[in-house]
């Protein structure tokens, strides 16, 4: 199996870090990732419709409002790209 490191590490180079965001009312509970470039800009995907784009903020608490607006919860942690590099 060919090891994804390579592509992972291309990519960190383009975003600074991913968190996932769930709404936990339906089931299964539907899953968002948001990716925050190095700019601070946010996209919003969705990774049960081949990572489509939803929607884009132009910084963190932009993105964070839109979430809790339609009450998602924020799943704790963060995967940082300096961390996958």
């Amino acid at each position: 199996m060919q090891s994804l490191a390579p592509a992972l590490e291309k990519l960190a180079k383009t975003w600074k870090f991913i968190e996932l965001w769930v709404d936990p009312i339906p089931f299964p509970p539907k899953v968002l990732m948001l990716v925050v470039d190095h700019d601070g800009k946010c996209n919003v995907f969705n990774p049960a419709a081949d990572y489509n784009l939803v929607v884009s903020h132009s910084n963190y608490q932009a993105a964070q409002e839109w979430f809790l607006e339609d009450e998602y919860e924020r799943v704790k942690g963060k995967l940082l790209a300096e961390e996958i590099m």
